[in-house]
């Protein structure tokens, strides 16, 4: 059983000149459907929903199978799941959040915050080395799990405060940034630290400052609001030696670490307010700013040996043929999710399950052939945006001293101030302003990142030179210019 929905998401912008991109992603809903379809009945699993992002559009979503055995309930994308540790990248959000509003720092010690943890075991130096940018990208060391874990019953402690009050049960397990360490202790750890950081508890926190802003009105923590708990898909256990499959056993209170609810176009929402952020830099956010949420997605490390993996502030990247998806799966008793996304070509998916199996081939599959479908049209051709009127007397050609042949171009190209070599722009320089309008500083990208470029004006107010790689670098006037 199949249904299928297509949606635009409510409030949303479109992008001018990629109509035809957004329509071939939404005429491959058969192929999403039959690849859906496939994996629940492959995977022998009660049902499942899916939904695949283009922009700011959820272009295609559908139910495969039964959200509810029982009651013969089909699957729908309007139906709510547990999306585990996807919470993980809201509550990562919450944490730059604060840090950009000065209420803490990414290389702030944990122990600053929840000062209990100065009874956990730290064989590998002080305790001072977890700090909340380990914890964010799972290098601190910390344990997978909060004490007395066990998922065969399920036992989970999932009240932070509680867990403080266990700290002497704590050890860090390996020094700190020595390799990736997955841990669910660390986020609810986090969870507890945006509470102190705010004064205001975690999930409401999230609720005020994330959800809302961003209209997720079917996302949130148990207890769900009125209307919400009827929506929920039942969730069930492991397929044992029957086809028959059981209700999985009810999950003890989790929050930052994994226990949101959410819907397909919720998280549609939540993938498209990603990728507006490399879509569209200067756009105003009321949630984070874009240079803050492409932090979060840049790679800080590989995880494992096979370089397929990596690990930003919250978010992973994963290697499949020649793309490297940003992305998060979760899992709890009943219910696994992924959801990934491509900002090059302004694709994502999202796979929501009501059972138990391994989710990130399927949503990986789902997007790769979004993606395709979407280079399958020519680009869109936009009039150039033109030059401000006070970058004008800064473009030109300028020489190296001494070295004939040593050109650099100023141009003003795709909407930026940019240092080029020649025309192709195979290599280049994107300059930032700052508050002085002689002085810029070079864009992420380069391994130049973050250094001064400062122009120099001659006793006539035109523009002479500038410094750029520790270097002048003299601009030519064009032959017959006044002096």
């Amino acid at each position: 059983m199949v249904q299928h929905v297509t949606v635009r998401l409510a409030g949303s912008a479109i992008i001018t000149g990629v109509h035809d991109q957004a329509d071939l992603v939404a005429a491959g809903g058969p192929q999403f459907e039959a690849a859906l379809a496939s994996f629940v009945t492959g995977n022998r699993l009660a049902g499942g929903v899916a939904g695949v992002v283009y922009g700011d559009e959820l272009a295609w979503s559908a139910g495969a199978g039964y959200a509810d055995l029982a009651a013969q309930k089909a699957s729908d994308p309007a139906m709510l799941y547990a999306i585990a540790s996807i919470t993980k990248t809201f509550t990562g959000t919450a944490i730059v959040q604060l840090r950009d509003a000065g209420r803490l720092d990414l290389d702030d010690p944990a122990v600053a915050w929840l000062p209990e943890l100065r009874q956990a075991a730290s064989p590998f130096g002080p305790i001072e080395t977890v700090t909340i940018r380990r914890m964010l990208s799972h290098e601190s060391g910390l344990p997978a799990e909060p004490p007395g874990t066990d998922w065969a019953i399920p036992a989970y402690q999932g009240d932070p405060e509680q867990t403080l009050r266990q700290a002497g049960e704590i050890a860090v397990m390996l020094p700190p940034n020595a390799e990736h360490k997955y841990s669910d202790l660390a986020y609810q750890l986090l969870g507890a630290i945006v509470t102190r950081a705010s004064g205001i508890p975690y999930p409401r926190y999230v609720q005020e400052a994330i959800l809302r802003p961003l209209g997720m009105a079917a996302t949130g923590f148990a207890p769900l609001p009125a209307g919400l708990p009827g929506r929920r898909a039942t969730g069930y256990d492991w397929r044992a030696l029957s086809d028959e499959l059981d209700p999985a056993p009810a999950m003890p209170p989790v929050w930052a670490e994994g226990g949101l609810w959410s819907c397909v176009e919720d998280l549609a929402t939540w993938l498209s307010f990603q990728l507006r952020a490399h879509r569209d830099p200067a756009a105003p956010s009321p949630v984070l700013s874009a240079a803050s949420l492409r932090q979060m997605h840049k790679p800080r490390y590989l995880a494992g040996d096979g370089w397929a993996e990596a690990w930003g502030i919250s978010w992973c990247a994963t290697r499949q043929d020649d793309v490297a998806w940003i992305g998060h799966s979760g899992g709890l008793p009943g219910y696994t999710s992924t959801v990934c996304f491509d900002p090059e070509t302004q694709v994502g998916a999202i796979v929501l399950l009501n059972g138990t199996t391994a989710s990130a081939g399927l949503a990986m599959d789902l997007a790769a052939t979004a993606r395709r479908l979407a280079r399958s049209a020519p680009p869109p051709i936009r009039p150039p945006a033109p030059a401000p009127r006070e970058y004008l007397p800064l473009l030109g050609i300028y020489a190296r001293p001494g070295l004939g042949g040593w050109l650099l171009r100023l141009e003003w190209r795709d909407g930026k101030l940019t240092v080029t070599t020649g025309e192709s722009a195979g290599w280049q320089l994107v300059l930032a302003p700052t508050g002085d309008p002689d002085t810029f500083t070079i864009e992420s990208g380069a391994d130049l990142t973050g250094d001064r470029v400062r122009f120099r004006r001659l006793p006539g107010g035109q523009v002479g030179s500038v410094l750029l790689m520790q270097t002048t670098w003299e601009r030519l006037e064009p032959a017959g210019a006044s002096a």
